[in-house]
């Protein structure tokens, strides 16, 4: 009998039993911060679980699949206002709305997915911005069914009993978007290391190849945008909870361009990279927003002033860690392990090479 079957029951394999204590490891973690931290930052914890889940699903297609994508703002659009809707005038279960949130926005990726995988390059990247562009002209033409410019409003569900009546909202609201968050981690790197994940890589660095051993390039292609998809739309359900309303002003084409760049800064194609990239996301734009506050500019400069450090910010990272934040990180880490190993061997009496020899 092998070790694995003595580690995991045998419907759990060594994979999937690591990623999930993995992730339990991080969940125990995650909720005993977000028990000792505040009511505005667990708002803020809420809302760095939200992004890595959009942010992943982007790495997925981007990073491991090769489909560049302007547009995953509105298939958070979708998912956000599948819920609104769902709760317009009634009470579902939470679990309930999630599920179809994903659903529908997985569904409508499918479809652009067809079209998408016909495209390459900056002509898909055309397709994509377009979408970000049209869909939220949509709410605003049908103000009856999607509240317009105003939006409509979502409320979060009480927190079970259980946890008491005093229990703040915005602690449940960073506990269930870090459960999701971590659920999604967790699908997504057993998808990387499956046979599904080695198409998805296979397809992104080089195509022909790919095709010429078996793979079907457009079905791989819709495959990973869908998968995307459905992050983008679990993303957009949470992100309505956070908000508390649905608005077009909320899913602009700035916000498919943050998504694409904290995927860039984080790591492209990791998903340790799309966590870091969420924090960047989330966490610079209110460092920079302070700071403007404090020095007292004059409104022309202090208005355009986090802008312009959020850029600034973004170049020199891509500067320093050309390989994103992830990258940058296991490379350091990688550094310091040599070191200490060469280190160790040194106090081990064996001989090094490069110091100079005793007595010299």
């Amino acid at each position: 009998m092998s070790l694995s079957a003595l580690r995991w029951p045998p419907f759990v394999s060594p994979t999937l039993g690591r990623h999930l204590a993995m992730a339990l490891g991080a969940a125990v973690f995650l909720l005993l911060v977000s028990s000792q931290i505040g009511a505005y930052d667990d708002y803020n914890l809420a809302a760095i679980a939200l992004f890595a889940i959009a942010t992943a699903g982007l790495t997925v297609l981007t990073g491991v699949n090769g489909q560049l994508s302007l547009g995953h703002g509105a298939l958070m659009a979708i998912g956000a206002y599948t819920t609104s809707l769902l709760l317009r005038g009634r009470e579902l279960p939470l679990m309930l709305v999630l599920l179809a949130s994903v659903t529908t926005a997985a569904l409508i990726g499918a479809v652009f997915g067809v079209a998408a995988a016909r495209l390459r390059g900056p002509y898909l990247a055309g397709a994509t911005l377009a979408l970000a562009l049209g869909l939220p002209q949509i709410p605003t033409r049908y103000k009856g069914v999607f509240g317009g410019e105003e939006g409509l409003t979502v409320s979060l569900p009480a927190p079970p009993n259980w946890l008491g009546v005093d229990f703040p909202r915005e602690r449940w609201l960073a506990w269930i978007a870090i459960a999701a968050a971590l659920a999604t981690m967790v699908l997504l790197a057993n998808v990387l290391q499956s046979s599904v994940g080695r198409r998805f890589k296979a397809v992104r660095d080089h195509e022909a190849a790919a095709a010429l051993c078996g793979i079907d390039v457009a079905q791989t292609q819709v495959q990973a945008f869908v998968l995307s998809s459905g992050c983008a739309g679990l993303a957009g359900s949470l992100f309505a909870y956070w908000s508390g309303v649905t608005a077009p002003g909320g899913f602009s084409i700035p916000l498919s361009l943050q998504l694409l760049s904290a995927v860039v800064i984080g790591g492209l194609g990791t998903l340790a990279g799309a966590v870091w990239g969420s924090i960047v996301l989330v966490l610079l734009p209110t460092f920079t927003g302070g700071m403007a506050s404090n020095l007292n500019l004059p409104s022309s400069v202090g208005n355009n002033l986090p802008l312009a450090i959020y850029g600034a910010v973004l170049v020199l990272a891509m500067l320093v860690f050309p390989y994103g934040i992830h990258g940058g990180l296991g490379r350091l880490l990688g550094l310091v392990r040599a070191r200490w190993g060469q280190t160790s061997t040194n106090h081990k009496g064996v001989v090094d090479w490069d110091d100079p020899a005793p007595g010299g």
